[in-house]
């Protein structure tokens, strides 16, 4: 078991160093150098996730807090760092959810080439290095054990993502890139700070053994620095309002993989850092921020929502893309939340609501990318209308799994977006005993409201888009769903039902996980 956490870092980054080859290696004429490349790619994240689900079939489901596929060796003696590796509970869904989208979207590029009719966009060989790249960072993030391994691959994600953004992008795209890098680098080394108080303090930077200790040897005012120093660093990744500001514009400039990598698992290795590391590491100062995370939760959920609604009316030119933007910021927001109630039940929602949100805002992602390929625009006002797309008439079944994906997102019962969102809202309404409940029941209704303005403009999103004559002279005529985009988008339709009808199959992983480092040990 243990080599195949190995394997998972490895294959990846040997395949990312194998695309730095002269170019000839791929084939003598740019056209198949370019079909090559990405079919190598494929084929990389492709045995990379049999990997990830040999590694799930071999888990033993019936002790998930126990870390498991344990890999712990000396790597920087003089610094004691060393390279430890493991999964449990909370990380497996991670892991299997990035190799999942990864070769998805890796399968989708082969048809869709990135960069396609972009000016000055680089070669497909350059796209599969930093892809593969990045893919490295992501998974480590989720595997490595020690906090600056953690910094480390937290870090390794940031120059693929830029230049994915920068150089296969589209409108604002070098902006938005310095925004997104920018933003997250100055996180990271607040976090960086952070980590190195608890390191040097605790005498390790062993993350199980912080964890068993849960807080013993740090003093308060300790616990405190350091949790207002990590805290600010993973905010900005999840992201927390009002440090979000970049994410809106990297969504709207990003190439559509781009996009469903950085909504389905870039956000999500904040939040898992702040359950992984600040929960049980520094117990008392994540009970003292605790309410202001839970404050900050509630705001950026009715933010996102309104946000949306007004990029969703008419007249507005509001961009589909960044609209899911923002929605991702409400739905975070939820996740925010329910790790600020410090209950078994509000954290369990949280991760529950990461999966969940990783494949619904995955599979709208795709959706709005290929209109906007079909289209040239993603604007709203030019796809609704009577001119406009009108998906039901026109192209129906892309229609019907927009509609699938926006009443999943929205919260809809026996869909996957509902079970987070409501064991966080249980979890803010009867926090942790330290906590004001008064305050967190606010937060709650607060959170309620949100879901209903969710619901407002998801559903005037699919009613401008898939409604409409479809006699009328459109802008352009849409194709159907065509056989590569039901191949990348079928499964993550699939996970998204069945995550909905049967959650114990994620709670099952998590919550003897959550419990263990909720009261340390």
């Amino acid at each position: 078991m243990n080599l195949l956490l190995i394997a998972l870092l490895l294959l990846p980054l040997l395949g990312a160093a194998a695309t730095l080859a002269p170019a000839t290696v791929f084939g003598a004429d740019a056209e198949t150098r370019e079909r090559r490349a990405l079919r190598f790619n494929a084929l990389v994240t492709g045995v990379v996730l049999v990997l990830a689900i040999a590694l799930a079939a071999g888990f033993d489901h019936g002790h998930p807090s126990r870390m498991q596929a344990v890999t712990d060796t000396a790597w920087i003696p003089s610094l004691g760092v060393r390279l430890h590796l493991g999964v449990d509970g909370i990380s497996l869904p991670l892991v299997v959810l990035t190799a999942l989208l990864t070769f998805l979207c890796a399968v989708y590029s082969t048809r869709r080439r990135p960069g396609a009719g972009t000016e000055g966009a680089p070669s497909a060989q350059a796209f599969a290095g930093l892809f593969l790249l990045l893919e490295v960072g992501m998974l480590a993030t989720f595997l490595v054990l020690d906090l600056l391994l953690f910094f480390l691959a937290f870090e390794i994600v940031l120059i693929p993502m830029y230049f994915l953004i920068a150089r296969w992008g589209s409108g604002a795209r070098t902006a938005s890139a310095y925004r997104f890098i920018l933003y997250t680098l100055l996180g990271s080394a607040v976090m960086l700070l952070g980590f190195l108080l608890v390191g040097l303090k605790a005498g390790t930077f062993d993350m199980t053994a912080l964890a068993a200790a849960h807080g013993q040897g740090l003093s308060h005012s300790t616990q405190v620095i350091a949790a207002l120093a990590i805290g600010l660093g993973l905010a900005v990744k999840a992201p927390a309002w009002p440090l979000h500001s970049w994410l809106p514009d990297a969504h709207t400039s990003a190439p559509t993989v781009g996009s469903v990598l950085l909504a389905g698992v870039l956000l999500k290795m904040g939040t898992y850092g702040l359950v992984r590391v600040l929960l049980p590491v520094v117990p008392q100062g994540a009970t003292t921020f605790a309410p202001y995370l839970g404050a900050l939760a509630a705001v950026g959920i009715v933010y996102g929502s309104l946000a949306c609604l007004a990029l969703a009316r008419p007249g507005r030119k509001g961009d589909l893309k960044r609209l899911i933007a923002y929605s991702s910021v409400g739905h975070m927001g939820f996740v925010l939340l329910g790790i600020a109630s410090l209950t078994p039940v509000g954290v369990n929602g949280a991760l529950f609501a990461n999966i969940a949100h990783g494949l619904v805002t995955g599979l709208l992602f795709f959706i709005v990318g290929s209109l906007k390929d079909r289209y040239r625009t993603a604007d709203l006002d030019t796809l609704s209308g009577e001119t406009g797309a009108a998906l039901y008439g026109r192209a129906p079944r892309l229609g019907a799994l927009l509609a699938f994906a926006a009443v999943a997102s929205l919260g809809l019962p026996g869909l996957a977006g509902f079970w987070g969102e409501v064991l966080a809202m249980l979890g803010a309404f009867d926090p942790a005993a330290a906590l004001s409940r008064p305050a967190f029941v606010t937060y709650m209704v607060l959170a309620g409201l949100g879901t209903l303005l969710t619901a407002a403009y998801l559903l005037v999103v699919v009613r401008r888009i898939c409604m409409g004559d479809p006699t009328r002279p459109a802008v352009a005529q849409p194709a159907e769903l065509r056989p590569y985009e039901a191949v990348s988008w079928t499964p993550l339709a699939a996970l998204t039902l069945l995550a909905g009808l049967w959650p114990a199959l994620l709670l099952s992983l998590s919550d003897p996980v959550v419990r263990h480092l909720l009261a340390g040990g």
